[in-house]
């Protein structure tokens, strides 16, 4: 069997599909990967909102009963009113 530049050509653009090919199913299923890590993430992020918000309206409510009126009622009912609708959707 005798190699000729057709078949040394021919080798390497097979080999060079093939690489291509494996590399976009590892871009890919990268890609996938760090999806599912960013909705971790989202998922954490939002947990720590939800508490920070709570303790935001723990604060408010506590000086509203100390006698602070007029903007901490406004705040207390915009927060209020927002976990509600979060709740609902």
């Amino acid at each position: 069997m005798y190699i000729t530049t057709n078949t040394i050509i021919t080798t390497a653009s097979v080999i060079t599909a093939l690489v291509v090919i494996f590399s976009a199913l590892f871009a890919v299923y990268r890609w996938y990967l760090r999806q599912g890590q960013q909705d971790r993430e989202i998922k954490n992020i939002k947990d720590e909102q939800c508490l920070l918000v709570y303790g935001v309206l723990a604060c408010l409510k506590g000086m509203k009963e100390q006698g602070c009126n007029g903007p901490v009622t406004e705040a207390i009912n915009k927060i209020e009113k927002h976990i509600n609708q979060q709740a609902h959707e």
